[in-house]
């Protein structure tokens, strides 16, 4: 026998195979169309399980695993210090891990204009690496990329902006799904659009993911133990998904309701999270769940280009947000005192609070930003008569117009997809995004395109 550590929160999912017959995992695959990750160890097949983090696993002879126990228990155990002392704690150890990390190679940071990224900015502006920085932006979009770019330069990194394309995607889906074995759907990860751009940089990705989570409420303030799963449910069900898995479970002819189902397995995840704290618990849960098996699925693109680091993701990182009184992570309060050290750093646009920045956030509510709101919505409806309509959706640059419905339908109607879904599922979701509500209906048509993908690479393999 053999055995596997796997870190907290890992930066690459590994899949082994477990005692079990090989079929379909429909139940699983049910959980995916519904929120676009799978939960804990599941995968499309039953006898094939993704290891779970934070656990000692032991393989048997054949390299099957028979048991995986945790080496690693979430805890909530605030220390008793000031705001401060936990701020210099932070800082200390964000810039010992990023150094650690990044060594002495030029470093390759995407850059957006929140947070995660900016505070990574500001630590690497104090290294000696050598930073080439980049982003991109929806054409039509907000030009999120100029607030990158002002960060760069008061860091003195170099900078690339990007836009992308109407359709970027179906030149690479096939290599897309080579990337990330169809374990997220398509629609998210832009970085696939410049990916051959990536790939002309030199050094190591320094990465900010999950940073807005561990560094704020895990919880809404006041939510009560009751609440707890519909606040989960709110969070992890896409618009569509619910009734897209329903659909797939009729279908499918699986026994019992899907909802009831997927409550039962949130739960038996959530019981062992031994966490009194809500906030800190349901933190748990997230990076336990959508962190791993979602987050870290997309990593693989950036994968494919050079090798990465993830300050956020170390496991000094969990362990000390595990001991940090849940009033100084909620709100961001400790990336925002770090970030403000730097006084031109914290003057440049916040773009979840825009068009304010980390010095007058707090007046982005009417009356103060109601000149800003009613000029936007001018340009945009304006924007959107000349034919130049407002992009803020992955999917709009993916499924919208006649070329990318005509790729959309090359994947999704065929027969030897009907196989594995029904023509009239497919049907009814893909009639109801053209039709009744393209929003609402984004995700399950995205699903549609990811498991088609699948059924094509790997089903039969």
């Amino acid at each position: 026998m053999k055995s596997l550590k796997t870190p907290i929160l890992p930066s690459k999912l590994q899949f082994v195979k477990q005692h079990a017959a090989h079929e379909l995992n429909f139940k699983a695959i049910c959980i995916f169309a519904a929120t676009g990750f799978f939960l804990d160890d599941d995968t499309y097949w039953k006898d094939e399980a993704c290891l779970l983090p934070g656990h000692d696993h032991i393989f048997d002879e054949n390299n099957f695993l028979i048991e995986s126990k945790p080496w690693f228990k979430w805890h909530y155990t605030p220390k008793s210090i000031s705001f401060e002392q936990a701020l210099d704690e932070y800082i200390n150890l964000f810039t010992t891990i990023t150094k650690e990390q990044v060594g002495e190679n030029p470093v390759i940071l995407p850059l957006s204009g929140g947070l995660d990224s900016r505070s990574q900015a500001l630590v690497l502006k104090n290294l000696n690496n050598t930073v080439q920085a980049f982003s991109y932006s929806f054409p039509g979009g907000y030009p999120e990329h100029k607030i990158s770019k002002q960060i760069a330069e008061v860091c003195g990194f170099d900078f690339d902006a990007y836009k992308i394309s109407k359709g970027y995607l179906w030149n690479d889906i096939d290599e897309l799904a080579e990337i990330n074995k169809c374990f997220s759907e398509f629609t998210h990860p832009r970085q696939m659009s410049v990916l051959k751009e990536l790939k002309q940089y030199q050094g190591v990705f320094s990465l900010g993911h999950w940073g807005d989570v561990l560094f704020d409420r895990g919880a809404p303030d006041g939510i009560v133990e009751k609440d707890i799963i519909p606040l989960l449910l709110k969070k992890m069900l896409k618009p569509g998904g619910l009734e897209f898995a329903e659909s797939l479970w009729e279908n499918w002819n699986l026994e019992g309701e899907f909802k009831t189902y997927f409550i039962s397995r949130i739960e038996n995840s959530l019981s062992k999270i031994k966490i009194d704290n809500i906030s800190a618990r349901v933190r748990a849960f997230k990076t336990s769940q959508w962190a791993h098996r979602w987050t870290t699925m997309n990593l693989s693109i950036f994968q494919a280009a050079h090798p990465i680091s993830l300050p956020y993701y170390d496991n000094r990182m969990i362990e000390f947000i595990c001991t940090i009184p849940e009033e100084y992570l909620a709100d961001r309060r400790l990336q925002i005192a770090h970030l403000k050290q730097d006084k031109a750093i914290s003057k440049i646009t916040w773009h979840e609070q825009k068009p304010f920045n980390l010095n007058n956030y707090q007046y982005n509510k009417s009356p103060y930003n109601l000149p800003y709101r009613v000029f936007h919505k001018i340009k945009r409806e304006f924007n959107a008569v000349i034919g130049n309509p407002y992009i803020q959706r992955n999917f709009e640059l993916q499924f919208l117009g006649a070329d990318n419905d005509k790729h959309l339908k090359k994947y999704i109607f065929n027969d030897d997809f009907f196989k594995l879904i029904p023509k009239s599922v497919i049907e009814e979701f893909y009639n109801k995004f053209k039709n009744e509500n393209t929003v609402y209906y984004s995700h399950p048509t995205s699903m549609l395109l990811t498991f088609a993908l699948w059924n094509k690479h790997f089903h039969n393999k």
